[in-house]
């Protein structure tokens, strides 16, 4: 039955092919837009690490004193001083641990034909790469040795191994960071997370760096921050030692923590940490506060998604409703004037249920279509959202319960549609339209 029903759907529509061109326009407009804002949404919104999200916690300290605040929804800083970060990445414990901090260099191999250019670089210790997890196409991290005794070893990615040699393989080879002579210890895959989670305070949907060098390079070569660096309090700063020195707050640090012993043992440290920092003068509040945010949490802590995001995804289906109230008043016009037909068909036996999920399978069929044009659309918008914002170019794009949730909420859109007039249409009395015949 469900079969025969699709063919007089395909036969109705055929039969009306203006009125069912703009009926497929009027939803795939609607689902283009709709779907384009909620892709952007829901690449936001999706957990970039799902298999451990709930194990990688972010390091929060609360250095200032009483009476100080911060813009931030608990008043702890985002980030750690130089001096924390180098302390906490020094207490005992197995768990990986991960100071970090954007910086950049000129890149180039010192030869005629290699043209610098300016790179991001995370600098960072050597678990960033496990915690984060990022593949090694060749080579590995430097080691524990190479980090305590700032060993001019860098990491770089694929793309950029390609790049500098026009190969992958190039463990061993050298490049120059500045007028620094740096050795090539390993080569990663590509890695590109839509959310910048591990570090929001530089952008959270910018382009994750290529190129990584041990944290001990900061001391050893006043390598600053590329970041945001902020202050509570006045401090002379005449120099780079005096910056990490003073109590500005500019490195980020991640732990994993994988079990609940873990987190609480972490806990009790960090607390341990800080009243032996409020001993040496620092810390000076009457409680003490930490704070361990998984990756979830520490992006809505950083308003990862902004009102402004989830407003346009109300503003398109309100949109989307707008087209639905168009389809409504065409389908309505359209199955009333098919009365007679449907008085016959009920004079011959046709249930008023019959009638009913003929015409809606007639909407669901024309909301199949649509919603086919409006995947077309919704990739146009994206199209032009990652040109016109290439801060959204790594969130323009449509993922596999996107495509697959575009035909459905069309569909879904054009039953309710439907089905007023089909339930209009299924109540025509027999004899007033068979005494007209």
């Amino acid at each position: 039955m469900f079969i025969h029903y699709i063919d007089l759907a395909w036969r109705s529509l055929r039969q009306t092919p203006l009125v069912t061109f703009l009926m497929i326009l009027a939803i795939a407009i609607g689902i283009g837009v709709t779907m384009t804002t909620l892709s952007v949404y829901h690449m936001m919104s999706m957990d970039p690490i799902p298999h451990k999200s709930d194990r990688l916690f972010s390091v929060q300290l609360q250095t200032m004193d009483d009476g100080e605040t911060w813009r931030t929804p608990d008043d702890i800083p985002y980030q750690l001083t130089y001096t924390d970060a180098i302390n906490l990445d020094a207490l005992p414990g197995e768990y990986l641990r991960a100071p970090m901090l954007r910086s950049g260099f000129s890149v180039h191999l010192n030869t005629v034909s290699s043209k610098p250019f300016i790179e991001n670089t995370r600098v960072t210790g050597r678990d960033f790469f496990t915690m984060f997890d990022l593949t090694f196409l060749h080579g590995n991290a430097w080691t524990e040795e190479q980090e305590r005794d700032a060993a001019p070893v860098v990491v770089i990615d694929e793309e950029m191994a390609k790049q500098l040699f026009g190969k992958t393989d190039v463990v061993g080879e050298s490049v120059f960071l500045g007028e620094r002579r740096q050795e090539i210890v390993g080569v990663t895959k590509k890695w590109r997370p839509t959310i910048k989670f591990y570090d929001l305070n530089n952008g959270s949907f910018g382009e994750a760096e290529r190129m990584f060098a041990p944290f001990s390079h900061v001391k050893a070569y006043d390598v600053d921050t590329w970041g945001n660096t902020n202050a509570w309090k006045f401090e002379e700063t005449r120099d780079f030692n005096d910056k990490m020195n003073s109590e500005m707050v500019w490195v980020q640090f991640w732990v994993q923590l994988d079990t609940p012993q873990q987190h609480q043992a972490y806990g009790d440290m960090l607390m341990a940490y800080m009243q032996q920092q409020q001993k040496l003068g620092r810390f000076n509040r009457e409680s003490l506060q930490y704070s361990l945010q998984d990756v979830n949490d520490w992006m809505r802590y950083n308003d990862v998604i902004s009102e402004d995001n989830k407003i346009l995804v109300g503003l398109s289906f309100m949109f989307l409703a707008v087209c639905v109230a168009n389809i409504l008043g065409l389908l309505l016009a359209k199955f009333m004037r098919r009365a007679p037909d449907v008085g016959v068909r009920r004079a011959l036996g046709a249930s008023k249920r019959q009638v009913f999920y003929q015409h809606l399978v007639e909407v669901g069929v024309l909301g199949l279509l649509g919603g086919g044009l409006g995947v077309l659309f919704a990739q146009l918008g994206l199209l032009g959202v990652s040109q016109t914002y290439d801060y959204y170019a790594g969130l323009a794009n449509m993922d596999w319960i996107m495509l697959m949730s575009a035909p459905l909420l069309a569909i879904s859109a054009c039953i309710l549609a439907g089905l007023y007039p089909a339930w209009l249409v299924c109540r025509t009395t027999p004899a007033t339209h068979l005494k007209v015949q």
